[in-house]
């Protein structure tokens, strides 16, 4: 594999796995976990809904790099990457109607509750927003797509086995910062044309 697509799945892993912690999907990752407890089927919900959703994410963001302007592009990543560096620093809070929707499933299996839950909850979410851009910054749907359900399951398969004493004992508002922090560099350097 080429530095670069090591680059680009290290990268996507990375800032999507720091993303996650604490962010509503995990807390609705735990409310399954604890409603269902039957961690299989809901880890595998979560592969297959956040493969769905990032593989859409980043066809689009694969897409904006073929029909917008070199120049325009970069100023449109980088200030997006720097926002939603500051988008890293706002605490997610799970709705009040998630814990009734799963209580609702009543014939659905947890699979398909947890697939669909996880689906809807990552729409506009920050990590979903991350994947069109860093799908639009390398160029590369397979690997980014890759990388940020990897970075997903990273931060989410330990809630469902671990349950909420793991997220507890995680100093959330620290990972975020990091998260954060990576963004607003990458922003950075997509504004001061570095890699392009």
């Amino acid at each position: 594999m080429s530095a670069v697509l090591l680059e680009t799945l290290a990268v996507s892993t990375g800032v999507v796995a720091l993303g996650e912690v604490g962010d509503k999907t995990q807390l609705l990752a735990l409310l399954l976990a604890a409603r269902f407890r039957r961690p299989w089927p809901i880890v595998w919900g979560i592969l297959v809904a956040t493969l769905a959703n990032h593989t859409l994410a980043a066809a689009l963001g694969t897409w904006i790099t073929r029909w917008a302007d070199p120049a325009l592009l970069r100023w449109v990543l980088g200030g997006s990457f720097i926002a939603v560096a500051v988008w890293m620093l706002i605490p997610d809070r799970i709705d009040d109607e998630n814990p009734r929707g799963a209580g609702r499933a009543g014939a659905w299996s947890v699979f398909g509750v947890t697939t669909f839950a996880f689906f809807l909850a990552e729409m506009g979410d920050k990590t979903q927003v991350a994947t069109v851009m860093l799908a639009a910054r390398y160029d590369s749907l397979l690997v980014v797509t890759a990388g940020t359900t990897l970075g997903m399951m990273i931060a989410n398969v330990p809630a469902v086995w671990l349950g909420e004493t793991a997220v507890k004992r995680l100093p959330v508002q620290t990972v975020h910062r990091i998260a954060a922090a990576v963004f607003a560099a990458i922003g950075v350097a997509v504004l001061a044309g570095v890699g392009a």
